[in-house]
């Protein structure tokens, strides 16, 4: 009963970024809603000018829900995952921040978890992490389970985060805390995920984890290239002698 009482107290405000994710943010927002019937929450899309008509959608969406529910945050042109994360907390009005991808990687069933996560524990942050008991992936080839295993394996041993999943980048924050970190993050596109995590762990923030299995995009294709494999080990490097 009292952990009931503390959710109304709390508002959640999901932000996702989308970049042609027409065919799954539709999904993405009525799974929210399914698994998240009793909680105060809000949606911030932040769309970065998507050719497939993503905003369309979500315009359609706000007829459904309502714009104080799914709140579309636009930007002209793709900027960058980062700055749509610094785009989408300015329009939050919660006090709890959860980021997610629109591509339905990250399950919304999750959700729930991470909630009760935090309201147990007082975390500052709760992430999702696919290398604890109970965590996976699916729908990837060896390669790539091998290449992001590896990823995390170097920066474990690198940066020592206390955290088993840093590439990972669903995750429950408190709003200020999140504002404080984020203030201090100079990295763009994936890396900036790792960024906010290592300097959380070293800011002393309580971070909880939660086990999720990470399922690859349902619709559309991956943004994850050779570029941004590269900007990963700049940024390692960057974070190893910066923190």
């Amino acid at each position: 009963m009292e952990e009931q009482q503390q959710q109304k107290k709390n508002k959640y405000s999901i932000i996702v970024p989308t970049y042609n994710e027409r065919l799954n943010i539709a999904l993405l927002v009525y799974l929210v809603f399914k698994h998240l019937p009793d909680v105060d929450f809000e949606m911030i899309i932040v769309d970065d000018g998507s050719p497939d008509r993503t905003q369309d959608v979500v315009k359609t969406l706000q007829e459904v829900y309502g714009e104080d529910r799914i709140l579309l945050r636009a930007r002209p042109k793709k900027l960058g995952l980062g700055t749509a994360y610094v785009h989408g907390l300015k329009h939050a009005s919660g006090n709890f921040v959860v980021i997610m991808d629109a591509d339905l990687s990250h399950h919304p069933k999750y959700l729930p978890s991470f909630i009760k996560k935090q309201m147990e524990t007082g975390a500052s942050i709760v992430t999702g992490t696919r290398y604890i008991k109970g965590g996976g992936v699916h729908g990837w080839n060896l390669k790539r389970k091998l290449t992001s295993r590896g990823a995390n394996v170097l920066a474990q041993t690198l940066l020592w985060p206390g955290v088993s999943d840093l590439t990972g980048s669903f995750r429950l924050y408190k709003k200020s805390v999140l504002e404080d970190i984020i203030s201090t993050c100079v990295s763009k596109g994936y890396v900036f995920q790792m960024e906010i995590i290592v300097r959380a762990s070293r800011k002393g923030y309580h971070i909880e984890e939660v086990p999720i299995t990470f399922v690859d995009r349902v619709y559309g294709s991956s943004k994850l290239g050779g570029s941004e494999i590269v900007e990963y080990l700049k940024g390692l490097v960057y974070l190893l002698v910066s923190t």
